[in-house]
Parts: C-alpha cells; sequence; structure tokens
C-alpha cells in the first residue's frame, strides 16, 4: 500500500517536472510571446527545474526568433532517468510479501 502511494508520488512529481519542460521546449520553440501570462509562467516555473543544467549547452536559434533550448531537453532526459532510479529504488527497497497456498 506505501509502495504504491510512493510510486505514485514519484511518477506524479516526475511527470509534472517533464510536461513543464516539454511546453518550455515548444513554446521557444515556436517562439510563443513572452508577454503571455501562461508563458511567463511556465519560463519562471522552469526556470527552477533548469538551474543546475544551466550553461551546459547553447541554444540553437532557428530563423529569427525560434530557439531549440538543448539543456532543456537535456533536463528532461536526467530528470525522467532520475525518475526512473526512484522508481526501482522504491520497488527494490519495499519488501513484497507472498503467500503460499497449500491444497491437500
Amino acid at each position: 500500500m506505501v509502495t504504491r502511494l510512493v510510486l505514485g508520488l514519484i511518477n506524479f512529481f516526475i511527470g509534472l517536472a517533464e510536461i513543464i519542460l516539454g511546453l518550455r521546449v515548444i513554446l521557444r520553440l515556436f517562439a510563443a510571446n513572452p508577454d503571455a501570462s501562461f508563458v511567463q509562467w511556465i519560463y519562471s516555473t522552469s526556470n527552477v527545474l533548469m538551474e543546475p543544467f544551466r550553461g551546459i549547452f547553447s541554444t540553437a536559434v532557428i530563423g529569427q526568433y525560434h530557439v531549440l533550448d538543448f539543456a532543456a531537453i537535456f533536463a528532461m532526459i536526467v530528470y525522467g532517468l532520475i525518475g526512473m532510479l526512484f522508481v526501482y529504488l522504491a520497488n527494490y527497497l519495499t519488501p513484497h510479501h507472498t503467500t503460499t497456498v497449500v491444497k491437500e
């Protein structure tokens, strides 16, 4: 029961981080208006997630305004791998009870 709760929380928070970073990549790629409130919210929320990855990769400018954010894509990969590691550890560290039924 506790394992399902822990796994659900891990999947929820990693999935939320992936969605926010994915939206950042899409909005920057399609040159979304940075003055729009939703775009500002996505950029400010994803800045916290992007902090460890700043400066690793440069961004690629496509055309005049379109940007491919390699650091955000790399962050998505790393957060996905960290999530997989936490799920594995939660499954590994949780004792699994098995019941053997003997019919006579």
